[in-house]
């Protein structure tokens, strides 16, 4: 998959680390996260912002598969959000986290709050892929839009599988 350009810094920058951000006159640009980052800390005056790169991860789940996690920091206002996901590619797909804390929060401390999210959601399976069937009568995944389908579907996404609306509704009926 071809890497977008960052509309400020001109680096090649792959999609899931790219940022559509609008302004108040309807225009949108495509910006890097630091470079995101780097507006927000200047259009709000948070000078004390320090944009930190996070190494990927590896984590293993319940069944003793590997997950790698890559991460976000975004400054948000007086906010900061830490995503954690996993990518298919270069697209985020799988598992997905995210930290909301302070703009001058310590980074590291929020990533071990995150990675101990992560660690207590890779410990539980809430789906048997093999039977097709929910294991306990909890589902805890996200949802998201399934691309694939013209009547505007959604999609969900637990275990960090991707699970058509159609048989998450053909699993909860068999309850």
């Amino acid at each position: 998959m071809a890497h977008e350009r960052c509309e400020q810094c001109g680096n090649p920058t792959p999609p899931w680390d790219i940022i559509h951000c609008g302004s108040g006159d309807g225009t949108y640009e495509l910006l890097c996260t630091s470079c995101f980052n780097a507006r927000i800390a200047e259009s709000t005056g948070f000078t004390g912002f320090e944009d930190v790169r996070l190494d990927p991860i590896r984590m293993i789940d319940c069944k003793g598969e590997t997950h790698q996690f890559h991460f976000q920091l975004r400054l948000l206002g007086d906010r900061v959000a830490l995503d954690a996901f996993e990518l298919c590619g270069e697209l985020r797909a799988g598992y997905g986290f995210q930290l909301i804390g302070e703009a001058d929060d310590d980074v590291l401390v929020l990533l071990g709050r995150l990675v101990e999210k992560i660690r207590r959601a890779l410990s539980v399976r809430h789906i048997d892929f093999h039977e097709r069937q929910i294991i306990d009568s909890t589902v805890r995944g996200r949802i998201e839009w399934d691309e694939s389908q013209a009547g505007y579907l959604p999609l969900g996404v637990v275990d960090g599988k991707e699970v058509s609306w159609n048989e998450l509704g053909r699993m909860l009926m068999s309850m």
